[in-house]
């Protein structure tokens, strides 16, 4: 049976374009977004344009305060480097916990990474490797973990625009989570968790935190 497809709303239409541009590093952090003139750019009525804001501002992606126009939220070196404070021990707990099996949800999410094309929108790749990294934290089949994960979510997915700098050459990136994947199917615990630990110091430029040698028991 096949399912009726719905038409995407102005308000989602607009939400997601306005996120690709976030993601791709197209709008920049402290980059207003006046309601007038996303009205003017995109040709829709003020409240669509509110409404989609609000979507945003929901995940994250962005922030309003009072009297203000939403903006993309700055993400500094060392909020990256608290973000990666937490972010090791719960993958470290994810890697222990998986350690010694292949996540199909995490191979397909590479692959997929894998086979963008060379122009593709970095948001793209941001979609892909948030995937990824999501459906191995959903292995573990713990609803806590997923929380706590899930609270990182936005601050992550704007740390990411900051990689597209990193990783100019797609395929490195494509093979250092491969990398990544076959150290945790190889196992064992302890070798897995350490590779996690080992690849998000990596991306983000390495564990100068003086926190580093306390992240994970």
């Amino acid at each position: 049976m096949t399912l009726p497809l719905r038409p995407v709303s102005a308000v989602g239409a607009l939400a997601d374009a306005l996120r690709r541009r976030v993601l791709s590093g197209e709008i920049g952090p402290g980059t207003a977004l006046p309601e007038q003139e996303l009205a003017a750019t995109y040709g829709v009525a003020r409240p669509t344009v509110r409404e989609a804001l609000a979507v945003l501002v929901h995940e994250g992606l962005l922030r309003r305060e009072r009297n203000r126009s939403a903006y993309v939220p700055e993400v500094t070196i060392a909020d990256l480097d608290d973000l990666m404070y937490v972010r090791r021990p719960l993958e470290g707990l994810m890697a222990a916990a998986v350690a010694g099996r292949r996540v199909p949800e995490a191979e397909a999410a590479l692959a997929r990474m894998g086979a963008l094309p060379a122009d593709a929108p970095w948001s793209e790749s941001v979609a892909e490797h948030m995937a990824l990294h999501q459906a191995l934290i959903e292995a573990v089949g713990s609803p806590r973990l997923e929380r706590l994960y899930g609270a990182l979510a936005a601050e992550t997915r704007l740390g990411l625009v900051r990689l597209r700098e990193v990783y100019e050459d797609r395929d490195v990136l494509v093979h250092e989570h491969r990398e990544l994947l076959d150290a945790i199917a190889d196992g064992p615990a302890e070798a897995a968790r350490a590779a996690v630990v080992a690849h998000l110091s990596h991306a983000w430029g390495g564990d100068a935190s003086p926190r580093a040698e306390t992240d994970l028991p």
